[in-house]
């Protein structure tokens, strides 16, 4: 499996993992953790290579666009 595989399934886990908490979760704790979620996947946006962006899908400036959107926006 390549790098970029391996970073998609780690973010698609962490988003499928946030959308069951919140499922079960109180709305006040799993609204948190949406925001945690969101900082730390918008930061790990900012990380990634051209050719990790290019395998995801998104140019380096969609990346830095929605990685420096602050976490209480969607």
């Amino acid at each position: 499996m390549s790098g970029i595989s391996d970073v998609r399934l780690m973010l698609h886990s962490q988003e499928l993992q946030a959308g069951q908490e919140r499922a079960t979760a109180p709305r006040d704790i799993s609204r948190w953790r949406l925001f945690l979620h969101r900082c730390h996947t918008r930061k790990a946006l900012l990380h990634l290579t051209r050719e990790q962006l290019r395998d995801v899908g998104l140019s380096v400036e969609q990346a830095r666009e929605e990685g420096l959107k602050p976490f209480w926006r969607d």
